[in-house]
């Protein structure tokens, strides 16, 4: 129990990005700038959208989204910068735990949240006279208190698990913030049957609203097939484009990171896509769903 009392009292060092140390300048601005993008992007289109001509669901979800990609980016960038200029990268152990408690919460909310924004698509275009009626302020609304409700408590049960670990060795977590795989790599017990459960988990909270959205999405397409003008076509096709972009990029690193959990061998593509969803992601949606 020694060196798990010594973790909660000294916490953990993140090694960042990158150990070249010619290279933490230019990392330090090269990110300062892009998270600069980040709140200008969407606080530009939080601000937009707010116009009465633009008070929709679909623009509503997309406020929400913003604010998301903001929380995210400041929960996971501010600190990595840090990390770039100061000799002095450590965490402490309960400033570990509630970013990594942000960073799923967070997560997971805006996963479930963009199968809501397929719902809404699939009614916007399966269902266009009675959109309004089946889209009121109340479903929006609740869709929305669901998709929280649910990233919390998928944040709570995997935190929880987290901090049951004991960590007995190196303090030094491989990566940029706080997460699942690199603090299991920590940890000096049998984490088989953890992984296990995090198996479960990454098919539960990212699979689901997957499976909805591909649902969705098939309803979308026959549904546009059956439309005669190439016009009409088109211009359904060009209301889901910006959100199938998103859910690519998304989905596909989310899974790629939780699904391989121990893989020591790829802990630099897991950082690598980690910057995706935490990071770049953020920054591309204003500039997808502007276009």
């Amino acid at each position: 129990s020694e060196p798990g009392n010594h973790t909660l009292l000294m916490g953990f060092v993140l090694s960042g990005l990158s150990n070249h140390p010619e290279l933490q300048h230019l990392l330090f601005f090269t990110f300062c700038f892009i998270y600069t993008i980040t709140i200008i992007g969407n606080l530009l289109i939080f601000m937009v959208t707010v116009h009465p001509t633009l008070r929709t669901p679909m623009y509503f979800f997309l406020r929400v989204l913003s604010f998301l990609d903001i929380s995210t980016a400041s929960i996971v960038v501010p600190k990595m910068l840090v990390t770039f200029l100061s000799e002095d990268r450590s965490i402490s152990y309960m400033g570990c735990v509630t970013q990594l408690y942000c960073v799923i919460f967070l997560g997971a909310t805006e996963w479930y949240l963009l199968a809501a924004m397929a719902y809404d698509r699939y009614v916007a275009i399966c269902n266009p006279l009675r959109y309004a009626i089946i889209m009121n302020s109340r479903v929006c609304f609740s869709l929305v208190l669901l998709s929280c409700c649910s990233g919390n408590v998928v944040s709570v049960v995997q935190t929880a698990w987290v901090v049951t670990l004991p960590f007995c060795g190196s303090r030094k977590i491989n990566y940029f913030f706080c997460d699942i795989p690199p603090l299991i790599m920590l940890s000096c017990a049998d984490t088989s049957s953890y992984e296990k459960q995090i198996i479960a988990a990454t098919v539960l909270v990212i699979f689901t609203p997957f499976c909805l959205i591909l649902v969705s999405y098939a309803c979308i397409i026959s549904n546009i097939l059956k439309i005669s003008s190439a016009e009409g076509r088109q211009k359904s096709f060009s209301t889901c484009s910006s959100h199938l972009t998103v859910v690519t990029l998304y989905y596909a690193s989310g899974t790629l990171i939780y699904l391989r959990l121990k893989a020591s061998n790829s802990q630099d593509t897991k950082k690598f896509l980690a910057l995706i969803y935490t990071t770049v992601i953020p920054t591309l949606n204003p500039l997808i769903y502007s276009l």
